[in-house]
């Protein structure tokens, strides 16, 4: 059995981790902290996991951690990751970063997006990014990994094969994606709370969002080269999803729905749909898949659209970090992360 820690263990990405790690078959969760939560059990603040897990919340204490388990994920907020991380790997314990602290590896770049500087830049060129579909060998062997963030993952799961067989052009990138307003995270705010956020229907940051340089530097190194993306999130209102409307310009004639399927014939998370397909938020609801649809609305102009959908807490957070896991422990990615999506 796997020795599990989860740090910050009351956010969205958190109770997730918990949900799915509690039926993972070769994983043993042993330690749960919160700095809000301590002393509390973890079945008393979330009834769904009562009859599941008996732990409480602890205080986070990097010593524990490493005595305790093998591996420990932090689902915490961006600038917190970085402070502990480093004691950690210098006991033996790999660690999953569910926040932004490790994606991007240029850290003046992060501290222009999230306002801090980095403590830990040293850790910035070994951390490998968590995308499987694209670093799974380097995923099995890391001791750090940084999780990607949701939208990115959405966007360039549907973006990848394009540019790795160089038939876009890569200065018209655009990708149109909207969020459920799980993805703000479980603090309270007025523009996620139920009387704002329902009935209605808006774009936000669209002058610069903390996922665009995490895209853009993902879909660059794929490519070799610069790239050019528009990316203009919006938020809908609903608890859980990303839909990510994806727009290029084909440079030459290709079998595009071949090509998709063959890119991901061993990628167990990505679905691709059969032609004229339209992937839906639910069908994806609670499940570690990327649904992707491809359409050419007129040959006339070369114009491609795909649609990606997934669920955010799960392949865009939690889901994909256990599957980063499962592959840093040798395991099936599959394991643990094969429950079939809610619907309705």
């Amino acid at each position: 059995m796997i020795k599990v820690g989860i740090v910050g263990g009351t956010g969205y990405t958190g109770i997730e981790l918990l949900r799915i790690l509690a039926f993972h078959p070769q994983v043993e969760i042993t330690v749960i902290t919160s700095r809000s939560q301590t002393g509390t059990k973890v079945s008393d603040l979330f009834s769904n996991l009562r009859g599941h897990l008996e732990l409480s919340f602890t205080n986070l204490t990097p010593k524990l951690l490493a005595d305790q388990c093998e591996v420990v994920f932090f689902a915490t907020p961006h600038g917190v990751a970085m402070d502990t991380v480093a004691e950690l790997l210098s006991y033996g314990t790999r660690v999953i970063d569910l926040s932004a602290d490790f994606r991007l590896s240029d850290p003046a770049l992060w501290e222009r997006w999230y306002g801090q500087p980095h403590t830990a830049p040293d850790l910035l060129s070994e951390a490998v990014y968590g995308l499987p579909e694209i670093n799974k060998n380097k995923i099995s062997k890391a001791r750090l990994v940084a999780c990607p963030g949701c939208y990115p993952t959405t966007v360039q799961l549907g973006f990848l094969p394009l540019l790795e067989e160089n038939i876009i052009e890569l200065t018209t990138l655009i990708a149109d994606a909207k969020s459920g307003v799980s993805g703000a995270g479980r603090k309270a705010a007025i523009g996620t709370s139920l009387c704002e956020a329902s009935e209605n229907f808006k774009a936000y940051s669209v002058a610069g969002h903390r996922h665009h340089p995490e895209i853009v530097q993902g879909l660059s190194q794929v490519c070799d080269t610069a790239i050019n993306l528009t990316f203009v999130p919006h938020l809908v209102p609903m608890i859980r999803g990303i839909h990510a409307t994806l727009y290029a310009q084909l440079k030459k004639e290709v079998d595009v729905q071949a090509l998709f399927e063959l890119r991901y014939t061993n990628s167990p998370f990505v679905d691709i749909l059969p032609p004229n397909s339209h992937p839906e938020t639910r069908s994806v609801r609670g499940s570690n898949m990327c649904r992707i649809a491809v359409h050419r609305p007129s040959k006339e102009d070369n114009r491609i659209v795909i649609l990606s959908v997934t669920d955010n807490l799960v392949k865009g957070a939690s889901g994909q970090a256990v599957q980063n896991m499962n592959l840093m422990f040798d395991l099936p990615e599959t394991t643990g992360l094969t429950g079939i999506s809610l619907m309705p």
